[in-house]
């Protein structure tokens, strides 16, 4: 028997030591502890807002907004002002029917206090009833401003309803007073929320001039007829942004194409009603799509509740199957494609798209909070088979921008394959192995191993090789010879290069490689 021993040195030792975690005193039933009120949020941001850094500071800011959407798409208020203060505080007005904030009989609170201040308190619980207070709604979970007011440095909230002003001041999460309430004479209602994030919470409140600007103008978009005003506070003033899309993605998509589509603009709409398992109840569905085709711009972008789906998720899987699915139908049917040709992909598709789909559902399944991606079943069964619907119909009225799309589409597809062949041809050459059986014939190696001093004679044909070979110093000189015309490559594609023979021996065989390169790196020869 032998025995095998392993011997460390003790510096090494220590050395593993110290990384050991130390063990804990005590881990008992007293250690198990619960966050209450402001610290749910305080303490763990990103549970909520998916970060505790800037992006999350930028959700915050969207959970206050998409309060003010939903009570403007319900046809209360056709504006919404944001402005965004020099010391970093924000604010949102918008002219709805203003937060309820008095007395809540049913749960005993005041419902200020079950909106600011309760985590998953809200009234859009009930979307898909008949007599609720919403209908699409982006706000869901009753979270986003108990959440935003937890997270905040201090938060106004001002409220104009029913006749009466109503003032809640809060500090760190917290209320900091009792409620205002005094009668009010003007006409006007809606709610007023200022406040600040704070840097206790997130670790970077520096939210920049592009975001807010990028995010009211998708919502301009999705939210025709509602009038979104920007004023950004500066050391000159107040700078102010208007944007409003009368007709929403179908005026957006032609200011985005403009002179630059090969066809025209459409504009689908429908509705449905379905239910994502036999056993749950149905809910609505209401579809927008707006689209065309270009050579030089291409766009997809998906909203759903208005909602900017940054990750798709139903949306994205149905344009995929309904664009696919249906001009192969048309390609086969027309006798489009080619023996040679391969099935078209998506990204055959997308590589002249401009596609803007905006879905509302009085039940939705986001993915989580920050809402970039939901996963309704029906969704995606009704999106797809509503966009293949409609392309059909498309196609058999308008033949000749049909035609003209999907040969487009070939040329996509085609270019893809043929870019992708060269890729493969040109990587299996430069990866080719440099052992003997892939040496040119007749290549004369020299003894030095030095790249510094080794060097490499081109020579025309064997005649020039013998003579050469005798006039040659062997110890740093090779050669090799070249067997018939060589090609100018300023004049060839890449494929009809690396299928010469003459110059892939001189790149793989030879293994030359370029001054600077490491000297680990495959090659024996500098190439000048």
């Amino acid at each position: 028997r032998a025995l095998l021993c392993v011997f460390r040195p003790k510096r090494n030792r220590e050395r593993m030591t110290s990384y050991m975690p130390k063990k804990k005193a005590s881990y008992g039933n007293e250690n198990i502890t619960s966050l209450k009120g402001a610290d749910r949020v305080r303490k763990r941001p990103a549970v909520i807002f998916g970060s505790d850094g800037l992006e999350g500071c930028e959700h915050s800011i969207f959970e206050i907004l998409s309060n003010s959407i939903d009570e403007a798409r319900e046809g209360f208020g056709d504006r919404i002002m944001v402005t965004r203060y020099i010391d970093g505080s924000i604010e949102v007005q918008d002219f709805g029917r203003g937060i309820p904030m008095d007395y809540n009989e049913n749960e005993a609170k005041f419902n200020w206090e079950l909106v600011f201040c309760e985590l998953y308190a809200g009234g859009k619980y009930n979307t898909n009833d008949s007599d609720g207070s919403y209908e699409y709604s982006l706000g869901l979970n009753g979270l986003g401003l108990c959440a935003t007011q937890y997270s905040s440095e201090y938060m106004d909230a001002e409220v104009h309803r029913d006749g009466w002003c109503y003032k809640m001041h809060f500090e760190h999460g917290e209320p900091a007073g009792e409620l205002v309430k005094e009668p009010y004479q003007k006409k006007d209602t809606g709610s007023t929320i200022r406040w600040r994030p704070d840097l206790k919470v997130f670790t970077d409140i520096n939210v920049p001039l592009e975001y807010y600007q990028e995010t009211i103008m998708r919502q301009s978009v999705v939210n025709a007829g509602v009038r979104f005003i920007l004023r950004d506070q500066t050391e000159k003033g107040f700078a102010t942004y208007e944007y409003f899309y009368e007709n929403g993605i179908s005026d957006y998509v032609k200011e985005f194409a403009g002179e630059d589509a090969f066809s025209s603009v459409q504009f689908w709409q429908t509705e449905r009603k379905g239910r994502d398992r036999a056993d749950k109840p149905d809910y609505k569905v209401k579809i927008n799509a707006a689209l065309c085709f270009s050579n030089k711009k291409q766009r997809k972008e998906y909203y759903h509740n208005s909602s900017f789906l940054e990750h798709g998720g139903a949306p994205e899987k149905a344009a995929r199957s309904a664009f696919v699915s249906q001009i192969d139908a048309y390609l086969k049917q027309n006798g489009k494609y080619l023996k040679s040709d391969s099935k078209i992909s998506f990204q055959d598709v997308e590589d002249c798209l401009i596609l803007v789909i905006s879905s509302f559902s009085t039940q939705t399944s986001y993915e989580n909070q920050t809402k970039k991606a939901i996963t309704n079943k029906f969704i995606q069964e009704a999106m797809t088979e509503f966009l293949r619907h409609q392309l059909e119909v498309y196609f058999i009225e308008n033949r000749l921008e049909a035609d003209k799309i999907v040969e487009q589409v070939l040329i996509n597809m085609r270019s893809r394959i043929k870019a992708e062949t060269t890729r493969q041809n040109l990587k299996k050459t430069l990866q080719s192995s440099n052992d003997m059986t892939n040496r040119v014939a007749k290549f004369v190696d020299c003894r030095s191993k030095d790249v510094g001093q080794r060097e490499l004679f081109i020579v025309e044909g064997d005649s020039a090789l013998g003579s050469c070979k005798q006039a040659r110093d062997p110890d740093f000189q090779a050669i090799i010879p070249l067997r018939g015309k060589i090609l100018n490559c300023l004049k060839c594609e890449y494929d009809k290069i690396f299928k010469s023979e003459i110059i892939t021996d001189l790149i793989k065989n030879p293994r030359l490689r370029r001054r600077g390169e490491k000297q680990g790196e495959q090659g024996a020869f500098f190439l000048q």
